[in-house]
């Protein structure tokens, strides 16, 4: 059954990330509590019939100027849940870039990276194909300056 399974485990048995097509799959195999939907443009959760709590912080992939304001909910809704000790997922449409974003916003908020740099290589390391854009990366520069 792990050969089939699209999405990743940023924290193994804690946080997960994946595309919208995912989450499915992990609300069924992994029990995620909390499901923190990163797209602008969804109405409902990816599976409805999840029994979790489903937060939705609209981020735009291709925004034109930085969002650093939805990108620290996002990571702060990822990060509580994962303090609260229950199991967490986040997804956007691909998972790509959003969830890229906030893969690596997640790490540098935990403490497990020191840098920007490292932050998005160990997402990338994980889930490979993770394209944080532009205004994204202005995004986690203005949200953790130095790093």
């Amino acid at each position: 059954m792990s050969s089939e399974k699209n999405y990743h485990a940023l924290i193994p048995d804690k946080i997960f990330m994946g595309a919208a097509a995912d989450v499915e799959s992990m609300v069924k195999n992994e029990g995620i509590d909390v499901i923190v939907d990163l797209r602008g443009e969804a109405t409902e959760c990816a599976y409805p019939a999840a029994d979790a709590q489903w937060i939705q912080i609209p981020l735009a992939d291709n925004a034109a100027v930085p969002q650093e304001e939805a990108f620290a909910q996002a990571i702060q809704a990822v990060t509580d849940a994962y303090h609260q000790n229950k199991k967490v997922a986040f997804h956007c449409g691909g998972g790509k870039g959003r969830t890229g974003m906030v893969a690596a916003g997640t790490l540098l908020a935990l403490g497990l990276t020191d840098t920007i740099d490292e932050a998005e290589a160990k997402a990338k390391s994980i889930r490979s194909i993770i394209d944080i854009k532009p205004s994204q990366r202005e995004s986690l520069n203005k949200l953790y300056p130095g790093k």
